[in-house]
């Protein structure tokens, strides 16, 4: 199996040299070129046509978003993972289809699992991506302690309270955040639905409403994975909602 090329593009030549060592470090991964401003890492990409972009925002010239803004219009895009020292930019990440947000100093592991996710999204998948022009308000941006993380709502399975945080539990894993149920009912009511004080279901994964030997109402969901208790005052709107939503 043949190794994923890697374009590094970073004005400082110790950020892109420490970057080169953790992807050569990694198995499956080589660097095949470098880049210090858009301008060139763009001339890069068109000579090389590597896999994936390990790309800085803030550099002379053309900066990281505008030439990841460039790259989003290519047929066969390089699969993008932001490296930068500020984490305002995420949002803005969102347009231009990005694998991932990691902040400096980058983690090795961080680096890895953002990899493993770039592997995961082919080029055939990214031009998907990029035909369906997804908004901000498709995908949720949580900051841990790997830098900010970009979820599709569409993959969120269920988010639940425990306390101060909730976490997001999605087809990627889990991920723990400091947005709290409310803010995330209201602000995605097309995605996430209130089932109890303490839960929200992404609605792609809803498959019915039954009850359990014991009688507590439980929303089945698909894929077989499980069962989400529902509270006697939302029992209601998730039968509303599955009534909306019938086939036919």
């Amino acid at each position: 199996m043949t190794n994923r090329r890697i374009l590094v593009a970073d004005d400082e030549p110790l950020a892109r040299e420490r970057l080169r060592r953790l992807v050569e470090a990694l198995p499956g991964y080589e660097v095949c070129g470098e880049a210090s401003d858009g301008d060139s890492a763009l001339a890069q990409v068109a000579k090389l046509e590597p896999d994936i972009m390990l790309l800085d925002i803030r550099m002379p010239g053309l900066d990281g978003m505008a030439a990841a803004a460039r790259l989003e219009k290519l047929a066969n895009p390089p699969a993008l993972i932001f490296c930068t020292a500020y984490d305002h930019y995420a949002i803005e990440a969102f347009g231009v289809q990005a694998i991932a947000y990691l902040l400096k100093p980058v983690r090795k592991e961080a680096l890895a699992d953002a990899l493993n996710r770039a592997g995961r999204v082919n080029r055939v998948q990214a031009q998907t991506l990029g035909a369906l022009n997804l908004g901000s308000d498709e995908q949720l941006a949580v900051r841990t302690h790997r830098g900010t993380e970009l979820i599709d709502l569409v993959n969120i399975v269920y988010c639940e309270a425990d306390q101060k945080y909730v976490t997001l539990r999605h087809t990627q894993g889990e991920t723990v955040c400091d947005y709290t149920l409310k803010e995330l009912e209201s602000t995605y009511p097309g995605h996430l639905l209130r089932i109890h004080r303490q839960t929200l279901v992404g609605v792609r994964f809803i498959q019915a409403l039954t009850r359990t030997d014991q009688g507590q109402a439980v929303v089945e969901l698909k894929d077989g994975r499980g069962a989400l208790p529902v509270s006697r005052r939302h029992a209601s709107s998730v039968r509303q909602w599955l009534h909306d939503h019938q086939p036919g």
